[in-house]
């Protein structure tokens, strides 16, 4: 028998949140699916997206693959190009890539074909990250009007504080005075302005962590935003053991027994992608019954109270995130944020759909 950890995807609430998106807005989709579709896997993310208008990522390999597996949709580098060689094979396979610096502006020579570059041109509006400052937009906007390989242009910005009351204030009126001397395609709108301010969806709009099934916003689950949950880490317990009082349980004794206590210990640790630094206390399921980790999280193993279930034992299915346990809680537990979780997303952990 194999290790039973494993992680879940759920084709079908990729696409029922993605259904939730067209209900949001008007504006065109940019389906975010960098890091390997946040941990989900690429290829199969895409084909349950294959109704966004388009895929964003980093890896020119990833956009390559997409291409080669049949996908037409609009490809998008965020983060455009990273040497002047990689110039050809946006020509080669219709990819178009996010301009942010004047590094990148010189690499645009490099390209093979005239009249056929499309361009995602990135302002820089309080990121302060990537992105053309605002004094310098005329004169790239002028120099891309003259360059023979330019196709056509999108002006984009991203916001900082998208998640919380009030946060894209600021950045908006900023991007949208610049804007206004230009007439061409605009994309602003992430997840949490996609879902909060309508405002920001312009022409396009770029989803990520929603799509997966997690919330944006630490005061808003969800399932109350309508997203479904897409993939559940599982795994089983592989030992059980009763501890008394006073005894210790993991490395560094970080948890101490308050009284008898019945344990269980769980094939899952940091090498498959479980935070470390996940506290005594970060929620499980264990048959489907809430329970919480005791001690510090091993390489390959966890510790779970089992004293209130007694019905647990050697082979329980233990259910680390999703499902019935959002991953925006254990990630609140562990303080960090669900697209950590995600991606973190060890290779070894074998991924079924």
């Amino acid at each position: 028998m194999s290790r039973p950890i494993q992680a879940r995807i759920d084709l079908s609430a990729l696409e029922r949140n993605l259904h939730t998106v067209r209900r949001l807005t008007r504006a065109r989709i940019m389906a975010v699916i960098k890091a390997n579709a946040y941990g989900h896997g690429l290829l199969h993310t895409a084909e349950a997206l294959q109704a966004a208008d388009g895929f964003a990522l980093l890896n020119i390999g990833d956009a390559v693959r997409l291409r080669e597996a049949g996908f037409r949709q609009t490809i998008l580098l965020l983060e455009g190009v990273f040497g002047a060689e990689e110039m050809p094979l946006l020509a080669e396979y219709d990819l178009a890539a996010v301009l942010h610096s004047p590094h990148q502006l010189a690499m645009l020579d490099a390209y093979p074909r005239r009249g056929s570059l499309s361009l995602w041109l990135k302002v820089n509006t309080g990121m302060n990250r990537l992105g053309f400052e605002p004094q310098a937009l005329p004169a790239v906007m002028s120099q891309l009007k003259e360059h023979a390989a330019v196709r056509d242009v999108t002006l984009m910005t991203h916001f900082a504080n998208a998640d919380i009351a009030g946060g894209v204030a600021v950045q908006l009126e900023r991007f949208n005075t610049l804007a206004a001397a230009f007439n061409m395609p605009r994309s602003l709108a992430n997840s949490a302005a996609l879902l909060r301010y309508p405002a920001t969806h312009g022409d396009w709009v770029r989803p990520g962590i929603m799509l997966y099934g997690s919330s944006p916003f630490a005061e808003t689950s969800a399932r109350d935003l309508g997203l479904r949950p897409v993939m559940t880490l599982s795994s089983e317990i592989i030992s059980v053991r009763d501890i008394q009082s006073g005894e210790t349980v993991g490395y560094g004794g970080l948890f101490r027994a308050d009284r008898r206590m019945r344990i269980g210990v769980v094939a899952c640790g940091y090498a498959d992608g479980y935070p470390r630094h996940a506290p005594t206390g970060t929620p499980v399921l264990v048959n489907g019954q809430r329970t919480r980790t005791l001690g510090r999280v091993s390489m390959d193993m966890l510790s779970v109270d089992l004293s209130a279930l007694p019905d647990a034992d050697v082979g329980s299915r233990v259910v680390l995130w999703g499902g019935e346990l959002p991953v925006d809680e254990v990630a609140r537990s562990a303080e960090t944020i669900s697209y950590e979780l995600l991606c973190a997303l060890a290779a070894r952990v074998p991924v079924t759909v």
